[in-house]
């Protein structure tokens, strides 16, 4: 194969490009990857995922020492620098670059900087940073170029005072108040870190509730946690203009006619597929009318040998989780092997402080789908791990069939939420039944617990409509 000829090449080092090439090379292809970013890992690394869960890592450790206020005393100042917020997250960055360079190398995936521009349907032009050109060709090409903040004409972002989620964490000091526009996995996420550090924070959001793609009643026990803090929502409300007044204020005035004033504004709705520079007419691609390369279940774009993967997409929510799986299938698919049916057992897994995840159907969903499911209800302040922790905003969901015997999904707010959603996820993917709960062991005092007393709940209520069903 000539030098400059490879099996796969991969466009964007992202959890979605990882893992594309990954694949590739374990199926022992010739892979090249190319990330026009500094380091490997894009903007889940940089600006992303790691440093926002770093940042709620420090909230968590402060919120952890306020429970135990008759032991330490203390606050945070009013004026403290974020970088002492974020004290850890260079090392965590360079601990996770070092990972996947290693990982990269392990598995002989050739490392390019540059940026990528297509020069026909298989050949990748590649411009390094000293400006040389050099024309790479593959059977299978895949696009991970992930996204960025969506640019709203009447919200202007200055990065200075009007922020988004690139710029956020770039604030020199902690802000005493902050306006989140939006209500989607990014807003409710910084909205609750926030407000937990203390910060006086406002969510303003057009949909009737945040996370409104998520259980009803779940995302109200997250709200009412948030509101403890001090946070304010304003849903089902528009804003028509946002202004720095020049002294200490973003101002945001609203539809209704009122003006929400704080001192800083993040501005969280949406993202846009990062696709100007890549060349695609001469691939023979087109964008549709949403702006996003339409692709099939695979990945697979309109040219077979062409597709693409992760936050490009534009699918909500843009989950790293997704992504990995989305770039993992699209070079499956393209090699032919097996791919699986994992993307419909996806777990979502948002956050937040409580956190938030699911797999498969909330209450509605089900209720939409079957005449009477039942739902079973573990809340945190029944579970002795709750007591115990003082992590008591927690409600843990089975929904079942209406006979109260099948499984249809799992829902849950609470501490370690997007680790206990893999039990769920387990039992959903063996076809396990409610009784299944019932009858397990869980170890005394867990979270894992609420598996059982949610599952303990739908057994009483199956027993009622039997006993109904047999009186009628």
């Amino acid at each position: 194969m000539p030098p400059n000829a490879y099996d796969i090449v991969v466009v964007g080092s992202g959890p979605a490009g990882q893992k594309a090439a990954i694949q590739g090379a374990k199926a022992g292809k010739k892979v090249v990857l190319i990330e026009q970013e500094q380091g490997i890992g894009g903007n889940c690394v940089y600006r992303g995922t790691i440093p926002s869960k770093t940042l709620r890592e420090t909230a968590l450790q402060f919120e952890r020492l306020k429970r135990s206020s008759e032991v330490f005393e203390g606050r945070l100042r009013l004026d403290v620098p974020m970088s002492v917020l974020l004290h850890r997250l260079d090392e965590v960055v360079k601990a996770h670059e070092c990972y996947m360079a290693d990982q990269l190398t392990r598995n002989s995936v050739t490392y390019r900087h540059g940026r990528a521009r297509f020069l026909s349907p298989n050949e990748v032009e590649l411009e390094t940073i000293d400006g040389a050109c050099q024309a790479l060709r593959a059977d299978t090409i895949v696009l991970a170029t992930g996204s960025r903040p969506r640019s709203i004409p009447e919200i202007p972002v200055d990065h200075e005072h009007v922020l988004d989620s690139d710029s956020i964490l770039s604030m020199i000091y902690l802000p005493r108040s902050l306006t989140v526009l939006g209500g989607g996995v990014i807003a409710c996420e910084y909205a609750s870190t926030f407000a937990l550090l203390g910060v006086e924070v406002t969510l303003i959001d057009r949909a009737q509730r945040p996370l409104s793609f998520m259980d009803a009643e779940i995302v109200e026990v997250f709200q009412r946690s948030i509101e403890r803090q001090g946070g304010r929502f304003y849903v089902g409300q528009t804003v028509k203009e946002v202004a720095w007044d020049g002294v200490s204020s973003v101002v945001a005035r609203l539809a209704n006619g009122m003006a929400v004033k704080s001192e800083k504004m993040l501005v969280a709705l949406g993202r846009q597929p990062n696709v100007e520079e890549l060349n695609l007419e001469a691939a023979g691609l087109t964008l549709d009318e949403k702006g996003r390369i339409p692709v099939n279940e695979y990945g697979q774009t309109p040219v077979p040998h062409i597709f693409a993967a992760g936050d490009m997409l534009g699918r909500p929510p843009a989950l790293a989780s997704q992504a990995m799986e989305d770039g993992r299938r699209a070079v499956s698919h393209a090699l032919g092997l097996p791919v699986g049916d994992s993307l419909n057992q996806v777990p979502i897994g948002i956050y937040t402080i409580p956190e938030i995840a699911s797999i498969g159907l909330d209450e509605e969903q089900a209720a939409a789908r079957y005449r009477g499911p039942l739902v079973g209800r573990a809340r945190f302040t029944e579970i002795a791990k709750g007591q115990i922790t003082g992590a008591c905003d927690g409600l843990l969901k089975l929904i079942a069939d209406p006979s109260g015997e099948r499984l249809l999904g799992v829902q849950i707010v609470g501490e370690h939420a997007t680790e206990l959603i893999h039990l769920g996820q387990m039992a959903l993917q063996d076809g396990a039944t409610i009784d299944r709960f019932i009858d397990s062991i869980f170890s005394f005092p867990t979270f894992a617990e609420g598996y059982r007393v949610a599952a303990l709940d739908i057994l009483g209520q199956r027993r009622k409509r039997q006993s109904s069903a047999q009186a009628a």
